[in-house]
């Protein structure tokens, strides 16, 4: 195998040089550095985008005079939207290339979102809010991948997970926000704000941000942008050459969905989908309707939510994560973190009377959760070729999302059974159980198959 070393200085063209080793053989630079930046901006704004709606309600409920069940559509449409924009988008990455698809998409949700602030009636806003779904669900998983394949294989586990820890950070950011614009300028201005920011951003991608090297040298770009842009990343000159893939895709299997769901790969495939569908299931169950199981214990309303919010609060945990998997077996260390999230659940749901504890295990339990979570966008990223990598990764997110509605008409269901509060949270628990069992699974699969786990 060639390294970058042996490309410089030589008056020949080399052949058949893995990009891979050559991003491996050296550090993380100063030019990868930016493109983190740049990717953490729209995850960021991402994270703010998609949690928008649930800011707004309270004055859209005040200002329009209509019902807590009228809100429904507003809050699931975007949802709704990042399941179609997934689902759409990563075959058309696999094919273009990652840069456009999200300098495209981040543009929309923000031209999208723009619109919203101007509506006069909540059919025009519940359409805006799907189709801003439409390009956040396209961008989140570009942008994953993309910078996924400027890591270092060494560390791509820990800059993915800290990559998107910008989603909880941006969703939390638009909370601070909006509790400061609405007051002043209403909550027509936090969808302006919204909107501007990744129109601005939409710039900056088509300015400054390189397509992934990776997918060029597997498309068969030019060998001369390649070129330039790996010697941005060495900082010294990088000859023109055959540049390859480490591991490229058998002739007989096309890229894209018909690759991830071919044999080698469809019990990893599967098995992620289960995963990621059981987590959302837990997330979003438990964002939605904590407030008011909690209410329903006693609690105080005030005080409910301010326990509640403790749960999406674990996000920035994963960094940690992503450290654990570039060290450990990932498939195990995820798989472990659903193990404990469905005990922790299981104990927050025996602990509702006693307020210190309930609010240390729900803390706990929103770490352990997030952490999983998030860390499976590294573990797709890993699983996948370059050739079906965005697919992969979108699929999984776009799948993943039915899970999200699913758990409100779970929990919806549950009540109307007459589940108490410990019946809920052990029933969920159950979810953490199977996607820790799914990830066994893709672990021995991938094994017995030599695929990369």
């Amino acid at each position: 195998m060639l390294s970058a070393l042996e490309t410089e200085g030589q008056g020949n063209v080399t052949t058949n040089l893995p990009v891979q080793s050559l991003i491996n053989a050296h550090p993380f630079s100063r030019y990868q550095r930016v493109i983190f930046v740049i990717c953490f901006a729209i995850v960021l704004l991402d994270g703010f985008d998609t949690a928008a709606a649930g800011f707004l309600a309270v004055s859209l409920q005040h200002e329009w005079g209509i019902t807590k069940q009228a809100l429904a559509p507003v809050l699931s449409a975007a949802l709704i939207g990042l399941s179609i924009g997934s689902l759409l988008a990563g075959p058309i990455a696999d094919k273009y290339g990652r840069k456009i698809v999200i300098g495209i998409s981040v543009g929309f949700f923000g031209f999208t979102c723009l619109l919203s602030a101007f509506v006069d009636s909540l059919d025009q806003l519940v359409f805006l809010r799907l189709l801003t779904g439409l390009g956040l669900g396209a961008a989140l998983p570009n942008v994953v991948t993309l910078m996924s394949e400027f890591c270092p294989d060494k560390s791509r586990s820990f800059v993915t997970n800290a990559l998107f820890c910008g989603f909880p950070l941006g969703a939390a950011l638009g909370g601070f926000i909006s509790a400061w614009m609405i007051p002043h300028w209403g909550w027509r201005s936090v969808l302006v704000a919204g909107g501007l920011f990744p129109i601005v951003l939409s710039i900056v991608v088509f300015a400054l941000m390189p397509e992934s090297v990776r997918f060029m040298a597997a498309a068969g770009r030019s060998s001369k942008k390649i070129a330039y842009i790996l010697s941005k990343i060495t900082s010294r000159e990088v000859l023109e050459s055959d540049f390859v893939v480490a591991a490229p895709v058998p002739h007989s299997i096309t890229a894209g969905l018909s690759l991830i769901l071919s044999r080698p790969y469809i019990i990893g495939t599967l098995m992620l989908w289960l995963s990621y569908f059981m987590g959302l299931m837990i997330f979003y169950s438990l964002i939605n309707w904590m407030p008011i199981l909690l209410k329903d214990t006693g609690i105080q309303p005030a005080n409910a939510s301010l326990i509640s919010a403790l749960f999406p609060l674990g996000g920035v945990g994963a960094i940690f994560f992503g450290w654990l998997m570039d060290r450990f077996n990932p498939n195990i260390v995820v798989a472990t973190g659903y193990a404990l999230t469905a005990v922790l659940l299981y104990v927050i749901g025996h602990v509702s009377d006693s307020g210190i504890y309930l609010m240390l295990f729900v803390f706990a339990g929103g770490i352990m959760m997030n952490m999983s979570q998030v860390s499976l966008a590294a573990l797709a990223a890993a699983f996948y070729p370059t050739q079906a990598r965005v697919t992969g990764i979108s699929w999984m997110l776009g799948i993943g999302r039915f899970g999200g509605v699913a758990g409100s008409f779970l929990i919806a269901d549950l009540m109307r059974r007459n589940f108490d509060f410990v019946g809920i949270l052990s029933s969920l628990s159950l979810a953490g159980l199977i996607a820790a069992i799914a990830l066994i699974v893709k672990q021995v699969s991938s094994r017995s198959t030599n695929k990369p786990g």
